[in-house]
């Protein structure tokens, strides 16, 4: 069994290794800021399944194999067993709320602080929220999905995920519910929302998925470790009406359809307990 879990844990340093190295990285690693280049709807020239086809830098979203969102089905996960946490150094930071049409996002100016992955650190540059959630677990969707997006010195790119029900409200988007407000008849502007504290979102280092992934908005760039956290948090129907009020109406339902997995590896990281 014990070797069994250090296989995994080999395996997926050698195919990190592989991914990050063996091929030159795209210099489109960020995703795209300007909301009027694609949509959400099925039937739009502008909808998911024609984002390959509107950019020749934008093929990956129609030819990629390692594309996302995917599904976390039982059958295609391996548990690993591992001694520590992941790892978190947030700081409380200056930020900015921007309205991109697509979604709202949380921009971090300055030093907000980091994660490390297999001694590579990544450096929290925003976050930004979908409706319902882009990834789901054994076929079923949540009602949001927020995406913590990180950045190398290298420029590779590494996404926390958090999975909401419907329910209590989010304190982290207590926090922003008056700047929300304030984007919905002013859709573009950046709204100043002072110092924001990126540990009040709350994730789970005990136990997450990790696999190898894409962005889920063009360029649809690969090569993204993505942390999916297991523990399922709760947001408010009001707070899910206001960021579904404060974009463009194509981006009401803002989630990516699931791509094909093509048999990737997923692993689902849990805290070994002493004596077992």
């Amino acid at each position: 069994m014990k070797n069994m879990k250090l296989n995994s844990i080999l395996a997926l340093g050698f195919l990190l290794f592989m991914l990050f190295f063996s091929h030159p990285f795209s210099t489109q690693a960020e995703e795209v800021e300007d909301q009027r280049e694609f949509d959400y709807l099925r039937d739009s020239t502008l909808g998911p399944d024609r984002w390959g086809a509107i950019r020749n830098e934008w093929s990956l979203c129609n030819n990629g194999t390692m594309q996302s969102p995917i599904d976390m089905s039982s059958s295609r996960v391996e548990l690993v067993l591992h001694p520590k946490n992941l790892y978190r150094n947030y700081k409380p930071c200056n930020a900015t709320l921007l309205n991109r049409g697509h979604d709202i996002m949380v921009k971090w100016i300055g030093d907000a602080g980091s994660i490390i992955i297999n001694d590579t650190e990544y450096a929290l540059k925003q976050a930004h929220w979908h409706s319902p959630s882009e990834h789901t677990i054994n076929g079923k969707r949540f009602g949001m999905e927020l995406h913590m997006v990180h950045q190398s010195i290298d420029n590779k790119t590494a996404i926390i995920a958090v999975l909401y029900n419907i329910g209590g409200p989010s304190n982290f988007l207590s926090l922003l519910a008056v700047n929300l407000s304030s984007m919905i008849d002013e859709k573009g502007i950046h709204g100043r929302s002072g110092i924001i504290n990126p540990s009040e979102i709350q994730i789970s280092s005990r136990l997450y998925y990790r696999y190898i992934g894409s962005l889920t908005t063009p360029p649809c760039t690969e090569k993204v470790v993505w942390t999916i956290s297991r523990r399922i948090r709760t947001v408010s129907i009001r707070q899910l009406k206001l960021l579904r009020e404060a974009v463009k109406d194509y981006a009401e339902n803002n989630a990516r359809p699931l791509q094909p997995d093509n048999l990737r590896d997923i692993l689902l990281y849990a805290e070994a307990r002493e004596g077992k």
